[in-house]
């Protein structure tokens, strides 16, 4: 794929969502942090069906951490793996607390020095709390620049460095949710919705369904 397809296929998910965010519910880069370590091997739904009552008790490091891991668990027990991010949820708020004054890093390496943050979810940290140009690589980011030819690779890590790299600078800070929201609602996995897709003549898919 060439540049001017790439740019002309940011350009057209542009126009049709100008202004693309995250889809978990937040109001503060700290909700934003424990949203996204619950978010791991969940839906966004179901995160936030868990995290409303969860904020509205809790919502800091300092009323998280209170709140200790067995309480925790209840509030988030319809999610996946909630005993580990229990565990490292409540690990976290201590780590805030004592190293970083309560507030959330603004680095990768503070945020990935956090129990049970990795690299996409720091990406997801600096790019929608703090507005960074970073782009994490979820299942969906990874199957629609890998299937449109945009961006492919063979790990997570080489489609990241070649969206890095592809990407012209006036769009990367949007392009992570641009991918996600597209890979949730059109490129699906088992079937893309091609006939929907106002990429569908850009993409690169050998095998586009045509209802």
């Amino acid at each position: 794929m060439n540049k001017t397809k790439r740019t002309e296929i940011l350009t057209r998910l542009r126009d049709e969502n100008p202004a693309p965010t995250t889809e978990l519910n937040y109001n503060s880069p700290f909700e934003l942090l424990i949203a996204v370590m619950l978010s791991a091997q969940a839906t966004d739904v179901s995160v936030n069906k868990a995290t409303g009552p969860l904020f509205a008790v809790a919502n800091t490091p300092k009323a998280l951490g209170d709140l200790g891991e067995e309480t925790l668990k209840t509030y988030i027990k319809t999610i996946g793996l909630f005993n580990t991010k229990a565990r490292n949820v409540i690990k976290t708020c201590g780590i805030l607390l004592e190293e970083h004054d309560g507030e959330v890093p603004q680095t990768r390496e503070g945020l990935e020095a956090l129990p049970g943050v990795g690299r996409k979810t720091a990406n997801v940290v600096l790019n929608t709390a703090f507005r960074e140009p970073t782009i994490a690589v979820d299942t969906h980011i990874y199957r629609v620049s890998n299937r449109t030819k945009f961006a492919p690779g063979k790990t997570v890590h080489q489609v990241e460095q070649k969206l890095l790299k592809f990407t012209p600078d006036e769009f990367k800070q949007d392009i992570h949710h641009w991918f996600i929201l597209h890979g949730r609602y059109i490129c699906v996995a088992r079937k893309p919705k091609c006939s929907a897709c106002v990429i569908h003549d850009l993409c690169e898919y050998k095998q586009k369904t045509e209802e």
